[in-house]
């Protein structure tokens, strides 16, 4: 009896399920790159804002003469 063709070549089964398969994780990555997307420009929206927040408040800071002025961003403190 001859084989089947189908049967005997690789991946010749199941295919449809393996293309169904790649396209649900396909679906799925597209779906958390949105997500990651969004979050990462609603999370540079927050840091705009404490910026602006913060560089109102530090200009209405008085300073005393002779006072030197500290950068908390130079990482020596």
């Amino acid at each position: 009896a001859a084989a089947d063709p189908a049967s005997v070549l690789p991946g010749s089964l199941g295919r449809g399920s393996w293309c169904n398969e790649h396209d649900t994780i396909q679906e799925r990555l597209d779906i958390i790159e949105e997500k990651v997307i969004k979050t990462v420009e609603h999370l540079e929206s927050e840091v705009k804002s404490l910026l602006n927040t913060l560089s109102r408040t530090s200009s209405n800071i008085p300073i005393a003469p002779a006072t030197p002025l500290i950068d908390i961003f130079d990482g020596k403190h």
